[in-house]
């Protein structure tokens, strides 16, 4: 339920990110369609990129405590997004005349890294649903289904209703603090099972005393 619940928000928090992406570009580099073109392309090559990563990393003793540092990551490396994009942009604006090369690089500084831990955990969080090979497809079906859901609701909450009622940099702050809550709450979890698991054990121990 939990691993459910935090793919909808990974969802939700890259798509947030990405709208906003042309609005933080276009002070330096404008908001044509070649600096949404710019956006989009380095969000796919990341995520692509997170996806590979993740995949391989979900073989090598999959557990819950790499997994939310996925999310913690994420929201610790969007936050330069908010407090360098200036000093970020201002020198590509400056070195590349061209407005479309020059935000297809700001794009790669400012979001690339965090979009790729973001594609992370996708593959991480299906192996860690996976039991067994005969229901890889549902939970992978369903993973994605709920992660889809929650790019939907934060496309149209963000393009529809938080930029209305929010400056820029309050709904980055508040798509970092939502990784980093995601992220504490399967620490949290991950901790109050492994504490039932020995509390549990303990009769059985004493039993076999």
């Amino acid at each position: 339920m939990v691993i459910t619940g935090v793919a909808f928000v990974s969802g939700f928090c890259i798509m947030t990110i990405e709208m906003l992406g042309a609005r933080i570009l276009s002070p330096y580099f404008g908001g044509s369609l070649s600096v949404w073109g710019s956006i989009i392309t380095i969000f796919m090559l990341a995520l692509a990129m997170g996806y590979l990563i993740g995949g391989r990393l979900s073989t090598r003793n999959p557990n819950a405590i790499t997994f939310a540092f996925f999310f913690i990551g994420a929201g610790l490396f969007s936050s330069p997004v908010i407090l360098f994009a200036d000093g970020i942009m201002e020198p590509i604006f400056l070195a590349i005349e061209d407005p479309r090369y020059g935000s297809l690089f700001a794009a790669i500084f400012l979001f690339f890294i965090p979009t790729a831990i973001l594609g992370m955990i996708s593959p991480y969080s299906i192996r860690l649903m996976v039991d067994s090979h005969e229901h890889s497809g549902h939970m992978a079906g369903l993973l994605f289904f709920i992660s889809t859901l929650g790019s939907a609701a934060g496309t149209l909450s963000t393009s529809f209703y938080f930029v209305l009622w929010f400056e820029v940099n309050q709904i980055l702050w508040g798509a970092i603090g939502a990784l980093i809550t995601a992220g504490c709450a399967i620490l949290i979890t991950h901790y109050l099972k492994s504490t039932q698991e020995v509390k549990q054990s303990r009769p059985y121990e004493k039993k076999q005393a």
